[in-house]
């Protein structure tokens, strides 16, 4: 451990356990404040109703004075905990008014220090390997333009060198082949890569995502089912991943040259928190090699520190890289890192927007990046989620009704199973009731997403909390 709380240096104003003031969850203002809200936004998924004013460190204030653990941090967004002063002073400052009130459309009117501030934050983070970048707009857009990215890479190989011709210009224009392309991408059962038109159809994680939404015909290949402990299912486990990579093997030969990407995220997110060993990502990274497929890894939720690695693929050790990682998230900026300067179209306009990304968010992104070194925060967050995980391991132990601990040498990527998806939905609600902000995934998991501030403290008092609303619910 440091010689000092980074926490406390940041927060030294944070508080030391939750307050709940109200006799029910929301309160009364929230409830009024969100209905009222309701009139012109859509509030049906709100959690609460947050004053982000008041809101600091690793806990988040709400309407009614609540004080609540933030284990959720805005969906595994908020890096370094709320109104971090590092992030405030950048905010405050002249780079920040000028990118917000001139925001450049980077494609045709950079700033003439965005590379240099590039240089100096999201490419100091890049993945081992990955020395380019593309800035986007959401983690839905990055996968976007990276599946465009593939796409074109692909076509240009085939045309190696040829121009386009006038049958393929024309054709375009009426959604038609061979200006089209019948290329596609493939995903996972499960993932989840967003909900814009073209990420839902590589999302696989909940119906309600997709419905009425047109998709393409694009391939889906299994994601290991593994069993916990990992310890005691070692062959089980091994029959597991070795059964999804010989089906996705046979969707290979099935889509033959057809497949430009496949896209896959470290650990599934909102699909479950679903997990796989560095075996199962090395050999699909030996099958994608070898049939000329490009291998996006996903990091939007998992990367920036999270697994107590700056990005979760690095558990892997691959032999050779990713040929895209995708990011949003924590870095609180979008977009995908890549190597091979042919994933870059030949020709102006064809990865194009207005904004391309955002320089107020990439200044954002820099100063994340230097807190997390300045700190050694990714090694905190594996110290921490060790801590964490032990101590859930032996506050759940006997306990038949919750299932699937699993995590461990995630840092603080932890997650946990209930029998059904109501009694998950009990004991987030009753959480929240208890002081603490706690999100599920998949069917009935429960997923901890902390900020890279959280500490052995912030363990002992959520710990402590799930104590309680255990008790509370099953006696």
């Amino acid at each position: 451990m440091p010689s000092y709380s980074v926490a406390e240096l940041y927060y030294p104003d944070e508080p030391t356990e939750p307050k709940i003031s109200t006799s029910s969850y929301p309160g009364p203002k929230a409830k009024q404040e969100l209905e009222k809200l309701s009139n012109v936004f859509d509030t049906r998924a709100a959690y609460l109703l947050a004053d982000y004013y008041k809101s600091r460190g690793n806990y988040i204030v709400d309407q009614d004075g609540n004080v609540l653990l933030d284990v959720y941090a805005q969906i595994s967004s908020i890096a370094l905990g709320y109104n971090n002063p590092e992030i405030l002073k950048v905010a405050k400052s002249d780079a920040m008014s000028v990118a917000l009130a001139n925001r450049p459309a980077l494609a045709c009117f950079p700033s003439n220090d965005y590379g240099q501030l590039l240089e100096d934050g999201l490419l100091k983070a890049a993945p081992q390997g990955q020395d380019k970048i593309w800035t986007a707009l959401s983690g839905s857009d990055a996968n976007e333009t990276a599946f465009k990215a593939c796409f074109m890479y692909q076509a240009a190989k085939k045309r190696n060198g040829r121009s386009f011709s006038t049958e393929e210009l024309e054709s375009v224009m009426d959604n038609q082949l061979p200006g089209t392309s019948e290329m596609v991408i493939c995903s996972f059962e499960k993932g989840f890569h967003g909900r814009l038109f073209g990420s839902l159809s590589t999302t696989r994680s909940k119906p309600i995502h997709k419905l009425d939404i047109p998709a393409f015909n694009w391939p889906k290949a299994p994601f290991p089912d593994l069993k916990y402990p990992l310890e005691e299912n070692k062959e089980a486990n091994k029959a597991e991943e070795s059964s999804c990579i010989e089906k996705f093997s046979q969707i290979v030969q099935e889509w033959q040259g057809k497949i430009a990407a496949v896209i896959i995220e470290p650990i599934q997110s909102e699909g479950g928190d679903n997990h796989a060993s560095s075996d199962f990502f090395q050999k699909l990274r030996e099958i994608t090699i070898e049939n000329g497929i490009l291998m996006i890894v996903d990091e939007v939720q998992t990367g920036v520190g999270a697994t107590g690695k700056m990005w979760a693929h690095e558990h892997w050790n691959l032999s050779n890289p990713p040929d895209l990682v995708t990011f949003s998230k924590k870095f609180q900026a979008a977009g995908f890192y890549y190597h091979d300067p042919k994933l870059q179209p030949d020709q102006p306009f064809r990865q194009f927007n207005t904004w391309c990304g955002d320089p107020s968010k990439a200044l954002i992104a820099k100063v994340i990046y230097e807190e997390i070194v300045k700190h050694d925060l990714v090694t905190r967050t594996a110290e921490v989620g060790n801590y964490l995980f032990n101590r859930l391991e032996k506050l759940f132990e006997g306990k038949n009704y919750i299932q699937n601990l699993r995590g461990k040498g995630q840092g603080t990527y932890i997650a946990f199973d209930f029998g059904t998806s109501s009694e998950r939905d009990s004991f987030l609600s009753r959480l929240r009731c208890n002081g603490a902000n706690v999100a599920g995934c998949g069917d009935s998991a429960v997923r901890l997403r902390p900020s890279l501030t959280f500490e052995e403290k912030h363990a002992d008092v959520l710990v402590s909390i799930f104590d309680k609303t255990l008790r509370q619910l099953y006696g």
